[in-house]
């Protein structure tokens, strides 16, 4: 069962209002080649009734590609278009950075309009979940849906997020959550993103906002945006070393059933995957981000003797 997320805060919520964008047409109305690549893959259902936390409504769906299927509820104004090339945009490119998840073929968005407060915040669904129907779905309430800029983009790009650590290379889990929570990754993943899908100045904003970010976690006045995650990204491949880092997990990570993480992350472990993500002993990045001592210092030399194939 996965867990229920949090409406993101901060920076995150800053991306401003890009520019106004064509209607999206359906493919019946499309070009003949757009036909026959949908043909392929097949429609998504016109109907799909919700069953899952306090979610049972009927939702339809208004707009559907080879990367993604849109759903609103009956509150929603289908005269909000802007999600249909954002959502597609988006898993077209988290595919060709992340591979595939299941088919990968769509990803599944439903849209509720909060209404006397209820169906608010976010939540994802992989492929692994009967509770979604075994499909990648994201799932997200707010009371306005105008424009994509603060909350109402980077609520969806987050729990697309949220997919890419929990169900990468074919493996169920995310074992870095217990270090790095709810949204740590997602302050990378959603700058990433937004750089890739015409966003360009939203990702800037998140960058400047992001330099007097901090949390608590694993210290006071940490930045893991400004101190961790920018720089390996900066400087070690960009969107490739994120995804290398859930490649490794995937290959060498200890995992039951199959194909299911057995347990989470420590530290020396986490910087270990990381600095072979890199290619580079990532320790004195992780000093100046997270502190270091003994206890760290331990679980470090005990990941590299348990995973010698992470080489850096």
């Amino acid at each position: 069962m996965i867990s229920r997320i949090k409406l993101m805060t901060g920076a995150i919520a800053l991306a401003a209002l890009m520019g106004t964008s064509c209607r999206e047409t359906h493919f019946a109305n499309s070009s003949k080649a757009k036909k026959a690549a949908n043909a392929k893959v097949g429609a998504p259902p016109l109907k799909w009734k919700e069953h899952w936390f306090e979610h049972d409504l009927t939702v339809t769906r208004t707009f559907y590609d080879n990367n993604a299927a849109v759903y609103y509820d009956d509150n929603m104004s289908r005269d909000v278009i802007w999600p249909n090339k954002v959502i597609s945009n988006a898993w077209a490119y988290v595919k060709s950075t992340y591979g595939n998840f299941g088919d990968s073929t769509r990803l599944y968005v439903i849209f509720h309009k909060v209404v006397n407060g209820k169906l608010g915040g976010g939540h994802p669904a992989s492929y692994f979940d009967g509770s979604h129907d075994y499909r990648n779905v994201i799932d997200c309430g707010l009371d306005d849906w105008t424009n994509p800029s603060g909350q109402q983009i980077g609520m969806p790009i987050h729990e697309i997020g949220h997919i890419v650590c929990g169900a990468s290379h074919g493996v169920k889990g995310s074992p870095s959550d217990a270090l790095w929570g709810d949204s740590k990754f997602m302050e990378i993943f959603i700058y990433d993103v937004y750089l890739h899908i015409g966003y360009e100045s939203e990702a800037a904003k998140v960058f400047r906002e992001m330099q007097n970010k901090y949390d608590t976690f694993p210290r006071a006045n940490t930045q893991w945006f400004k101190n961790w995650f920018y720089p390996i990204y900066n400087q070690h491949g960009k969107a490739a070393v994120l995804n290398k880092y859930f490649e490794l997990l995937a290959k060498y990570y200890p995992k039951k059933n199959g194909n299911e993480f057995d347990h989470d992350l420590n530290w020396g472990e986490f910087v270990h995957f990381w600095s072979g993500a890199a290619g580079v002993n990532l320790k004195e990045q992780a000093t100046a981000a997270f502190g270091w001592n003994n206890k760290t210092e331990a679980q470090f030399v005990a990941a590299q003797k348990a995973f010698p194939q992470i080489l850096y």
